[in-house]
């Protein structure tokens, strides 16, 4: 039998909602549209979230819970679980990362990474 491989991939969407945002009131309202494949050889359940999120003056602020968006999905291999949620910034741009925490099915948890990438209305950026 061959050994179990633990790869999680995470590939993330984002969208500013203007509808939402306030800059009057430095306000700025993002989506995060989050796909996680189970591209590993043994099936993991997501327990928890970890997230780092920065706006463009430096103010982090840190997000830790259970599962997500209430769920604790569980990912056979080449599964996927896609979810949506967001965050508010008090700049108009930012950025986020983190992990989440993940068991397999033989006991041993994991941190599936979700590298660094930026939240921005995209007027700021022309």
């Amino acid at each position: 039998m061959s050994e179990a491989s633990y790869d999680v991939r995470v590939a993330v969407e984002t969208a500013y909602i203007d509808a939402e945002s306030d800059p009057n009131q430095n306000r700025y309202v993002f989506t995060y549209t989050i796909t996680i494949i189970n591209q590993g050889s043994i099936s993991a359940r997501l327990l928890s979230r970890h997230w780092i999120i920065t706006d463009s003056n430096g103010m982090t602020q840190e997000v830790r819970g259970d599962g997500v968006v209430g769920e604790k999905p569980y990912l056979a291999p080449d599964e996927g679980f896609r979810y949506t949620s967001g965050t508010v910034l008090d700049t108009p741009i930012g950025s986020m990362q983190g992990s989440y925490r993940m068991r397999a099915d033989d006991g041993t948890e994991f941190n599936a990474v979700v590298e660094p990438f930026s939240l921005a209305d995209p007027k700021m950026l022309h």
